[in-house]
Parts: structure tokens; sequence; C-alpha cells
């Protein structure tokens, strides 16, 4: 069991399953620009569009890397078959309902407003979207923001998280960290499931949120 005040909450791999849409995007991506397709899809996850690209390819100038990213959220924005929820995703939704949280992702708001509503998931009142942060996962910025926003010290939260890039960042954070799906297991989070399944959701009446973490 876990006990924190706030939850802070990634979309894509931890509330949506959106794996199929962002490979098959990615994939074509690389194949234009001459790259292996199962190397980029190996950092792809977590980051926003750009910092992907610059780490695929870090002599480019960052301007086309803004450039495709803005094509690169079209695109998926436009894309949503395949678009699921994760397994437990609605219920655990719905035992939040009354606690505080925020959603924390890489996508844009048209893009997380897209892929939750494909998925069938309430969106969360407080949410930090990629165009409200200067910098991408790992960097803390957008964990430390969410917090913030919810009126609680980072460590008072505690992050949900399917990536090597979201993973760093809620630690950089000061944050613990539950990883969700077997992506999140060799990143060393702070507790493993394999989805929301296995997390039961309790509020105490001294405002603690009780996670209760079920095999």
């Amino acid at each position: 069991m876990l006990t924190t005040r706030a939850l802070l909450l990634d979309m894509d791999g931890t509330l949506v399953n959106s794996d199929a849409v962002v490979e098959r995007c990615w994939r074509r991506w690389a194949v234009r620009h001459g790259l292996d397709p199962e190397e980029a899809l190996k950092v792809v996850h977590g980051r926003q569009g750009y910092a992907t690209m610059a780490l695929l390819l870090p002599d480019r100038p960052m301007e086309e890397n803004y450039a495709d990213n803005r094509a690169m959220l079209a695109e998926e924005t436009a894309t949503l078959d395949g678009v699921i929820p994760i397994g437990g995703a609605p219920e655990f939704m719905a035992a939040i309902a009354g606690l505080p949280h925020a959603l924390v992702t890489s996508a844009d708001e048209r893009l997380a407003t897209a892929r939750m509503g494909a998925a069938g998931l309430r969106m969360p009142e407080t949410r930090v979207t990629a165009e409200r942060v200067g910098a991408s996962k790992p960097d803390p910025e957008g964990f430390l923001k969410g917090a913030a926003e919810l009126g609680f010290a980072p460590a008072d939260c505690v992050v949900f998280e399917d990536s090597e890039a979201g993973i760093e960042a809620g630690r950089a954070a000061g944050m613990r960290v539950i990883g969700i799906g077997p992506r999140a297991g060799a990143f060393a989070p702070d507790a493993l499931v394999r989805d929301l399944r296995q997390i039961r959701v309790e509020a105490a009446p001294d405002g603690l949120i009780r996670l209760h973490l079920t095999a």
C-alpha cells in the first residue's frame, strides 16, 4: 500500500493504450529519415515529439524538429483507430473523480482530448499538456507544475507512468512513481503493476489517499 495526497497521471501507456497509433506514425517518420524504425521506437515513448527527433537526429536544426512535431501531432490526432483504455482505466478514473489528481502528458491539448475521448475516459479538470511546459519529459517541469496547480508539495504526490522518460521525470520531481505495464518494469519505479486493475483506491477521512496494489 502507498499513501499520498495527490495523483499525477501520464496518459499514453498509463490511461490510454495508443501504442498502435504511435508506432505506426513513428515508423513512417523513421523510414522517411533513413532511420531504423525499431531503434526509433526505443526512445519515442514518454517524450514530446521534438525531443525524440532531437535524440534521433542530433545534427538537425531544432526548427525542423518543431515543424515535424506539429505535423506529427496533427497526424496522431487524426488517427484514433486502435486507441483503447488501459485495463481498469475507466474504473480507476471513476474512483478518483473526487480526489486531487491531474493529467501530465507529452501530448498537446487537442491530442489529449482526442485520445481520452476515443478511450471513453473522463478528462481531468487539472491537466498539464505539451503546450504548457518549456521542456519535455524526462525534465520534471510538467509534474512539478501539476503538483503546484493541485496545491501539494512534490513529496505528497504519486506519479503513474509507463515510460523511461516519464519515470525519470517523476523521480527528478521528488515524487514516488507507480509503473504501469511491462515497459515500466525496466526502469525501477517504486512499485509496478500490470495495469490499473491492480490498484484499488481508498480515500481516508484525513485527506490521505491509500493505494492498494494487488496481485
